[in-house]
């Protein structure tokens, strides 16, 4: 790892200098003077298309917006609110994102945790949530499908997909070269190379990114100024593309990524009892902890994507390999000390009360996790057309989960679990098109799913004096046919309305943290039915806008009671949750140097379980708003909750403007924010752990060449500095961790 780390470093270097040097003849781009939005092209249904006939609701993030909103140094929790109804959190920093689409999610923090919603990275499911922290560099754009896409894509997808197409090769040389700098030493350095090595034979491209930051926060319990918070985040891909003839491609892609660095930084006692407002004289540059702080992260992995166009049909073979590798440890009480010395006593511990000391880590020691997928799609002239194919995978997981004793000297370890996992699956899909008129045309899909999963855990020593607990061992195989019927009528060459029915599935999932608890817990198969209708609208050739609206009903949803008073984490099913609302997206480009985007989104979900109990916090000073249930005041009932991080709304916008400055190019602005609504963190509802709205605004300006070779910026994100609750752990004290800290800085980039 070492090695190619230190290669793929000098490869970045030379990438850049070359492309300052400017190696190649810089390919001319027509000024920002376009009279109209250009199409929209996504490959949603596995096939290139106009956003306009995709019977699904997509949303789209372009390459140039990517490349703005990842200025300074910003991890892929950057997309949350950047599209309708996505919502992305983290509890582990840099890695281990959740991901939220209309609602759905899961809050668990288990390193083994299934998620509702896929991450598809190049045609290839990410299953595990390490995998799913891959940066985001050199991108040709992010979509994202919201609700059930089981027929055609990943393995469970009840909520949707987040799906990354990264810029292949091309026999064109091109590149680009991407420098900025910023506060707290935060360094950005990206670039990429490309072009033919056989003519019309064989191309490449090879990318980079190196993400890097100072440590910035102090630790006032140890006087140890910038303590904590840096990190170096390398990722390289190369990509080799084959063309031996005009109807065979295939495409190697080899990536990897190195992260070290501060894990999450957890705060103790962050709210005021009964509030959920940050306590008075709360510094985000400022902590006061006694454990230690850790995190690496490495992965591995390769993707061969082969096409053999045979006139009327064209065969797809995506073969992926990923391999990953974590350690991340943190001090989870997020004080100092401990209150039972001297109940009461400011002295023996702190910020505020400190019931008992926590500090814990969690590792994967091994991750491999191979793929297949066969896919036979037509391209007859006529009105049938399908796709279908078969898909595979499997997984091999281990898991380690450590415990320290915190007041010992030498923070001895004194505790450890331990959980492995094989998953097996296979799947058949098919889907049917026809085109009934120039108006009207019908689509519909099946997919049998076949899953095996079986199961460890194991405690060799327990950090509260619970002993050793054997192994238990536990499987379970399931299957299930998920479907989706659509339709698409254009009701004008400017106006297509659609709509859709589908049902996804989610397979049985273990929680087996047995670090604190002797009980395996399993969620069993969840069930969804979605309906929605839209419409997608070109608004003359300078706005569009797609709206849609939906209402789905799941059963036997798996839930995550995280935390609690024991930090035992189960899971359950509810008997059902509801969801509605809808989506709005607006292109709005009133002139040749201003364009404008707009989004919206609303969720309502609600659980509908009346016998539905969990255990609350124990935090001290915590506020339970939820009743009691009867003869049992430790659990509450969960009956008409929301769903946690689940914000009812969303809003995101975009505004370019630019002016000419000289014949050869121009000064522009971009400003970007997003809000959410209120999320609750828990299942149960409190006053502490739950945060009113967040609301992060970004702004670049600088200048730019007509043909987009140079351009000079300055950026800013969070620019108002707004400082919000972002999760909680509610176990010990009133714990809770925080949104990232305004950065600002410059930034160079180069094309050719």
């Amino acid at each position: 790892m070492v090695d190619l780390k230190k290669w793929l470093g000098l490869a970045a270097i030379l990438t850049f200098s070359l492309s300052l040097a400017g190696v190649s003849l810089a390919q001319e781009v027509a000024p920002v003077a376009e009279e109209g939005l250009e199409e929209v092209v996504v490959t949603a249904q596995k096939k290139e298309q106009d956003l306009r006939d995709v019977p699904v609701s997509v949303a789209t993030l372009s390459d140039e917006k990517l490349d703005i909103i990842t200025s300074g140094g910003q991890d892929i929790r950057l997309l949350s609110s950047r599209v309708p109804s996505l919502h992305v959190e983290s509890s582990f920093g840099r890695t281990l994102p959740r991901f939220y689409i209309r609602g759905l999610g899961n809050t668990d923090f288990d390193l083994n945790a299934s998620q509702p919603v896929s991450l598809v990275y190049d045609g290839v499911v990410l299953e595990n949530p390490i995998l799913k922290g891959y940066p985001i560099f050199d991108m040709e754009r992010v979509e994202v499908l919201r609700g059930p896409q089981g027929t055609l894509f990943g393995r469970n997808t009840p909520a949707g997909i987040v799906k990354f197409e990264s810029r292949k090769p091309t026999f064109d040389t091109e590149g680009y070269g991407r420098f900025s700098y910023g506060v707290y030493n935060t360094m950005q350095f990206e670039g990429a190379v490309g072009g033919s090595i056989s003519d019309g034979l064989l191309a490449t491209r090879a990318s980079f990114l190196y993400q890097g930051r100072s440590d910035y926060v102090d630790n006032t319990y140890t006087n140890e100024e910038d303590a904590l918070g840096g990190y170096t985040d390398f990722a390289g891909r190369l990509q080799l593309l084959l063309t031996p003839s005009e109807n065979f491609s295939a495409n190697l892609n080899l990536h990897m990524r190195d992260l070290d660095g501060t894990a999450r930084l957890f705060q103790a006692n962050i709210v005021e009892s009964g509030s959920n407002e940050i306590r008075d004289g709360f510094n985000r540059d400022e902590i006061a902890v006694d454990g230690a702080n850790e995190q690496t992260v490495t992965e591995m992995g390769g993707v061969l994507t082969m096409d053999y166009d045979m006139g009327d049909l064209t065969l797809t073979s995506i073969t992926g390999y990923e391999s990953g590798e974590i350690y991340s440890r943190g001090d989870i009480d997020g004080g100092w000390g401990a209150d039972f010395f001297d109940p009461g006593n400011p002295d023996v511990s702190g910020p505020g009360i400190i019931p008992f000391p926590s500090e814990s880590a969690d590792g994967i020691p091994a991750l491999t996790q191979i793929t297949e997928e066969l896919r036979l799609a037509s391209n007859y002239d006529g009105p049938l057309n399908f796709q279908t194919g078969l898909f595979f995978f499997d997984e091999d997981l281990e898991i380690d989960s450590f415990n320290y004793d915190t007041l010992t000297e030498g923070r001895p370890q004194n505790g450890y679990a331990h959980q492995t996992q094989k998953t097996s699956a296979w799947a058949a899909f098919g889907t049917l098109e026809y085109r009934f008129s120039e108006e009207f045309k019908a689509s519909g899909g099946l997919r049998y799913s076949d899953e095996t999963k079986d199961f460890m855990a194991e405690r060799t020593m327990s950090p509260i004096g619970g002993g050793a607990l054997a192994p238990i061992n536990m499987s379970r195989d399931s299957d299930f046919v998920s479907w989706d019927v659509n339709g698409l009528y254009s009701m004008s060459p400017d106006m297509n309305l659609y709509g859709r029915v589908s049902q996804g599935f989610r397979a049985p999932s273990f929680q087996g943290r047995v670090l604190f608890g002797d009980e395996v817990t399993v969620g069993e198969t969840e069930k969804i039915l979605s309906y929605e209708i839209g419409t997608k609208t070109n608004l003359g050739r300078k706005a569009r806008a797609n709206v849609s609206f939906f209402y789905f009903t799941m059963e036997d949803q798996q839930l995550t009671a995280v935390g609690g008073e024991t930090n035992f984490t189960r899971l359950m099913n509810a008997e059902q949750t509801d969801g509605a609302g809808f989506e709005a997206e607006v292109e709005w480009l009133p002139s040749s140097q201003i364009y404008m985007t707009f989004g919206a989104s609303y969720n309502k979900t609600e659980i509908k379980d009346p016998n539905l109990y969990v255990a609350p916090g124990g935090a001290a000073g915590l506020t339970v708003l939820d009743p009691e249930k009867e003869g049992d005041p430790s659990l509450v009932s969960i009956d008409g909750n929301s769903l946690p991080n689940a914000p009812e709304w969303i809003f995101n916008a975009t505004l370019r403007a630019s002016m000419p400055a000289g014949n050869s190019g121009e000064l522009f602005l971009f400003t970007d924010w997003a809000y959410r609504s209120e999320v609750s963190f828990f299942l149960y509802e409190s006053a502490e752990f739950m945060q009113d709205g967040l609301i992060e605004g970004g702004l670049r300006v600088g200048y730019t060449t007509y043909d987009r070779v140079w351009e000079f910026a300055a950026f800013g994100r969070n620019i108002t500095d707004n400082l919000s609750l972002t999760g909680g752990i509610d176990f010990n004290n009133l714990t809770g961790y925080v949104n990232e800290p305004r950065t600002f800085g410059m930034e160079i980039r180069r094309s050719f």
